[in-house]
């Protein structure tokens, strides 16, 4: 790729950053430890690996002491004033480790290991939602290893295109494009702006299955919602969607088991409320969906990666 940066790199920012990134010594140095970690964990057999990345979460919990005061709020909303927070949030931190080992671990050649070790609650949803044949939207929240549903879905015959985040590092975004591609999946990224929602519609207008994280707004344009007890914004993306091609919305649920393994929950198809106008139907919606999310949190909050502000009580919380 040519280094010359010319007008419409200047007129694209997002363009822009993708260039300069290539130029950046320090962006480079940060993919070789994506690869590094990813050779190093790969060696590892699946029990050492999961314990690990667990241990290392936990020892990494120790430093991140303003992470930490985030997480015991978001828990705090979730499961209520409870006496042990802190040891709550370190389990947070345990998970994510969890999380990152199987990140770096997974090989095209494991994914057979990784289906046989999953199991689904609420196959039927899906079975039902196939037979209607107007799309499959799977909303779920971070939690678990969302990666791993990839390879499921695609086993049980509804492989899935993802919306990935578009990364100022541009061989770090292609490394991840890379793992999700291993897990099955087919991947769009959000820099790619009015190109996704096209791909995303014709997908689904085909009988496809997208799989959108529905729990934290990127954008910053999402729809205003009651979430844990405070207002904050999630979101429009599948409920708009539905609104817009008829698809199914089915809230999913990804969890560890305590040994190796998966488990992941389908819950009954959303059912957006009729409304004279779209932004009736979409704000209704996403409320409903917000209470979905809740729910499916509430079973393993422990599993909950989110470890950014969500609230706009969080913001200026964004320390380590």
């Amino acid at each position: 790729m040519s280094g010359h940066r010319g007008p419409a790199d200047q007129k694209h920012p997002a363009a822009a950053r993708r260039v300069s990134g290539q130029r950046d010594p320090g962006a480079f140095v940060a993919y070789l430890g994506y690869r590094a970690l990813a050779g190093l964990f790969g060696l590892l057999p699946e029990p050492v690996m999961r314990r690990t990345g667990e241990a290392l979460g936990w020892l990494l919990s120790w430093p991140a002491r303003r992470r930490m005061a985030l997480l015991e709020r978001h828990l705090q909303r979730v499961v209520g004033p409870v006496p042990d927070l802190r040891r709550r949030a370190r389990a947070m931190f345990s998970s994510y480790g969890r999380y990152w080992a199987e990140v770096f671990w997974v090989r095209p050649r494991r994914k057979p290991a990784i289906v046989a070790t999953a199991s689904i609650a609420g196959i039927e949803h899906v079975e039902d939602a196939l037979a209607a044949g107007r799309g499959i939207i799977l909303a779920l929240p971070h939690l678990g290893n969302w990666e791993a549903a990839g390879a499921k879905a695609e086993a049980i015959g509804i492989p899935v295109l993802a919306v990935a985040e578009s990364l100022p590092n541009r061989r770090i975004t292609e490394w991840f494009v890379g793992v999700r591609r291993a897990m099955g999946m087919d991947v769009v990224l959000t820099g790619d702006g009015p190109r996704v929602t096209a791909e995303l519609i014709r997908r689904l207008k085909q009988g496809g299955t997208v799989a959108l994280l529905a729990d934290r707004d990127l954008s910053g344009r999402g729809i205003e919602v009651l979430f844990f007890g405070e207002r904050t914004t999630l979101p429009a993306g599948p409920v708009a969607l539905a609104d817009r091609t008829g698809a199914t919305v089915l809230p999913v649920g990804c969890y560890f088991d305590d040994g190796p393994g998966h488990a992941f929950v389908v819950r009954p198809p959303l059912q957006i409320p009729a409304a004279a106008t779209r932004e009736e139907r979409v704000a209704a919606g996403a409320q409903l969906l917000a209470g979905e999310l809740e729910e499916l949190i509430r079973a393993a909050p422990a599993q909950w990666h989110l470890f950014q502000p969500n609230w706009p009580s969080d913001r200026g919380d964004r320390g380590a």
